[in-house]
């Protein structure tokens, strides 16, 4: 391996801490996927030798709780390069501090994109695998790409309009200064925290006295950056329900104030999985939402055909 090689993978740890905790009384979702993007952007912007922008968050299980006061490592490793961008694996493993035995959390595969000072893409290293480790992930990495333009294509042809009858509420406040990042716009973590409030109180008013949990975050694409100062708009949408589960699509748009709330902007969208838990932490029936519009039973139609697709790609 030659020694001018940057460095591929950096591993974070700290204790999961009260105010991280949600309102199951494990760590909430929202703040993990802060944890995921801080990771991936330190492996990112220490491959690259500079600023990177989050481009892409894929799929995000959440297979277990992460409990306050345990230990937490976040592994991030750089998988797969192309011209400007970075594929970028992260491992969450939490457990007791006091015995160190760590559990795997949640695994996700991010796209980070390196910038220059002016806020153009600029190249970065070549990744070639140094070991056949290296080389299976960079052909995994590479195959979720196949899904990745799969989930973009069925999303980009729909639309979402007043015409819509499903429950949704909005969020809206201003972006803080302690919302910003190492190059002075919102942070990525940040932005998928508010996604995750924002599905987290649809679901809540869906359910009603239920704890709501987040089990999947998917497709979670930036298209703008998002400024300090900027009005944002959280919107969550209720697009299918399950026996348990409730699929919720959110946007995030923003903008300048003194524009007015139509100039705001896409910045981000994803869509999040959440189930309602008893006591035991399982999964309880919600109620069943029914489409009434034509443009709720194509939304309903979109979310159940993005689930046949990981599906079909074994994820």
């Amino acid at each position: 391996m030659s020694a001018s090689r940057p460095p591929v993978e950096i591993t974070l740890r700290f204790l999961a801490a009260p105010t991280d905790a949600g309102q199951s009384g494990s760590v909430s979702a929202g703040r993990v996927l802060e944890w995921i993007d801080k990771a991936g952007y330190a492996a990112a912007a220490g491959w690259s030798g500079t600023y990177c922008v989050t481009a892409y968050v894929g799929n995000v299980r959440f297979t277990r709780p992460v409990e306050v006061g345990d230990l937490v490592e976040v592994t991030a490793r750089v998988v797969h390069t192309g011209r400007t961008s970075m594929h970028v694996t992260v491992d969450v493993a939490s457990g007791p501090p006091r015995t160190r035995e760590l559990a795997p959390a949640t695994r996700c595969l991010m796209v980070f994109v390196a910038v220059d000072d002016a806020g153009r893409t600029t190249p970065v290293p070549t990744l070639v695998p140094a070991t056949l480790g290296e080389e299976l992930q960079q052909g995994w990495a590479v195959r979720r790409a196949d899904l990745r333009a799969e989930v973009e294509t069925a999303m980009a042809g729909v639309e979402y309009t007043a015409a819509g009858t499903a429950p949704r509420v909005a969020l809206r406040f201003l972006a803080a200064p302690t919302d910003v990042n190492w190059g002075g716009k919102v942070h990525g973590g940040v932005v998928m925290r508010w996604i995750d409030e924002a599905a987290h109180v649809l679901a809540t008013r869906w359910t009603g006295d239920v704890h709501n949990v987040a089990i999947f975050t998917g497709g979670v694409r930036f298209y703008r950056p998002l400024r300090i100062g900027h009005l944002v708009e959280v919107e969550a949408r209720l697009l299918h329900t399950g026996r348990t589960s409730m699929h919720v699509g959110v946007h995030v748009r923003s903008g300048d104030p003194a524009d007015g709330p139509d100039a705001m902007e896409l910045t981000t969208y994803c869509r999040t999985i959440l189930v309602g838990i008893d006591e035991d932490r399982r999964a309880v029936p919600c109620p069943t939402w029914v489409p009434v519009s034509e443009e709720d039973r194509v939304l309903d139609a979109h979310a159940v055909e993005l689930v046949r697709i990981r599906e079909r790609f074994g994820d």
